[in-house]
């Protein structure tokens, strides 16, 4: 599986993808591209730090980060060695290990928005500082894996980046699975 390009392109490619750890298979509905120091909106604007490092290579591997003290979020490298990209992987769908994800999240019932965020996500993998930098494509650990694409894709604009240019917030970097309940802020996306 090759996951290396340009940002939106890899993206694109990771929706229907499978994110599987142990018993936990999550369907990726919904993802953010985020580029490299160019991209105002990314964490590599400012160059690469201890905290980014993951971003610049090699595609195919994690990068991690803790969001306002309280979630951890995954990203997917996208980028050719040395030049920062990842993807946000921003929403996704049970496809088993159901009950695992339900004590990880703390939920009493399934409900279509059970991972819908970016936050939830990490939560359902059970993810941590651990996975920063684990090669995705490597067996064991967290995996990923080959799904079934989306019939109809959505794309818009990145939510939760108003410190970025405006430009930058306009691009269409953000995509999801039209057919999926697992996708947040759907009235800002259309039909690709």
């Amino acid at each position: 599986m090759n996951l290396e390009g340009p940002p939106d392109a890899a993206a694109r490619a990771l929706l229907g993808m499978l994110l599987v750890r142990g018993d936990v298979r999550l369907r990726i509905t919904e993802v953010e591209a985020y580029g490299g120091p160019g991209d105002s909106a990314s964490h590599a604007r400012h160059g690469r730090t201890a905290r980014n490092a993951p971003m610049w290579g090699p595609p195919g591997h994690a990068y991690l980060y803790f969001c306002y003290g309280v979630h951890w979020m995954l990203n997917v490298v996208t980028g050719p060695e040395g030049d920062a990209s990842a993807v946000l992987i921003r929403g996704a769908e049970v496809v088993s290990g159901l009950e695992t994800v339900l004590a990880r999240r703390r939920a009493a019932k399934a409900t279509p928005q059970l991972c819908a965020g970016p936050g939830k996500v990490a939560q359902a993998l059970g993810l941590d500082r651990a996975f920063d930098g684990h090669d995705l494509l490597a067996p064991g650990g967290l995996e990923l894996r080959p799904g079934t694409p989306p019939a109809r894709v959505l794309a818009g604009p990145r939510v939760g980046i108003a410190f970025a240019t405006a430009p930058d917030q306009a691009r269409p970097w953000r995509f999801a699975d039209g057919e999926s309940a697992a996708v947040l802020h759907r009235k800002l996306l259309e039909p690709l």
